[in-house]
């Protein structure tokens, strides 16, 4: 195996362990945060579009196989058809939209590209998630408005997820040259 294939498949091992421990850790709100979505663009960052989707993969299929990765210490399955599985699901198509738009654009501006393609990616796994939310609960019988669903799933999370975005690329920039 070259030098360069297993500094890559370490760096994707290193990034699914930072999204597991970023998942664990809550701080404490009136809702509840984890410092997931700052790991997973952190991951996407750092490594770009298509490492950090593997060790996003990676990362869900660890909680899958029932390791307890996601937050609050869950694992299985069963998380992903749970209210906040679209969420999980949606970090593949966040990972997928900031490869797409990172693609496109000129590396000359690549600070500003970054910032855009997550917060594109952001946005995408608020719709993917909130979609999921919303029809879990539809499904379930229950009646629940999408503005409702949006206020419960997007509203107390848009200003600390931005705020980690940010950090993410800060730190991405400060260490990259490691990297």
């Amino acid at each position: 195996m070259s030098n360069k294939k297993a500094k890559n498949i370490s760096l994707i091992a290193l990034f699914s362990a930072i999204i597991v421990i970023c998942s664990l850790i809550t701080i404490p709100s009136g809702v509840p945060f984890t410092l997931q979505t700052f790991a997973i663009f952190l991951c996407l960052n750092l490594l770009g579009a298509e490492k950090g989707i593997f060790s996003i993969l990676i990362y869900i299929l660890l909680g899958v196989v029932g390791l307890p990765v996601f937050s609050g210490f869950n694992s299985g399955i069963g998380v992903l058809f749970n209210v906040t599985g679209g969420y999980i699901i949606g970090f593949i198509f966040s990972a997928l939209t900031y490869w797409l738009i990172t693609s496109i654009f000129n590396k000359k501006t690549r600070k500003i590209i970054n910032l855009i393609a997550s917060f594109a990616g952001l946005l995408v796994c608020y719709i993917f998630g909130t979609l999921w939310y919303f029809l879990l609960f539809i499904n379930n019988g229950d009646k629940i408005s999408f503005v409702s669903a949006l206020t419960v799933c997007v509203l107390p999370f848009t200003i600390p997820d931005i705020l980690k975005i940010l950090l993410s690329i800060t730190v991405s920039e400060k260490i990259k040259k490691y990297i």
